[in-house]
């Protein structure tokens, strides 16, 4: 059974950084382009970033250009996304997948970014 358990939120004050991680279980990430999504509250879940089969590769989403990175380590089945000058409207829960969504969603971690 494919397994994502997503780490590392919690609250900031604006300006303020965190660095997320998403731990795959039953699935081999080397396999798929891995991407970050988010979902606010009362809005669509969005795709942050993508990153490649081998990390070469990235796209993010244009509200979190220059300030988000994705990158990934392959051999220890991980995905992170470090997040940096971080603002209200980041306020979401995170989520790991690959690119196209195909697995059930993890539980996600929820970030909130507020004075």
């Amino acid at each position: 059974q494919v397994r994502f358990v997503e780490s590392g939120g919690g609250l900031v004050q604006p300006g303020g950084s965190l660095k997320l991680s998403c731990k795959a279980s039953g699935l081999l990430l080397r396999h798929f382009t891995m991407a970050w999504f988010r979902e606010a509250q009362g809005k669509e879940r969005e795709l942050v970033a993508r990153i490649s089969v081998a990390g070469d590769a990235t796209t993010y989403t244009d509200s979190v250009k220059g300030r988000f990175t994705i990158s990934r380590d392959n051999d220890k089945n991980m995905v992170w996304l470090q997040m940096t000058n971080l603002q209200p409207e980041d306020t979401a829960v995170y989520y790991c997948n690959d690119a196209l969504q195909s697995w059930n969603w993890g539980q996600g971690t929820q970030v909130t970014v507020r004075s």
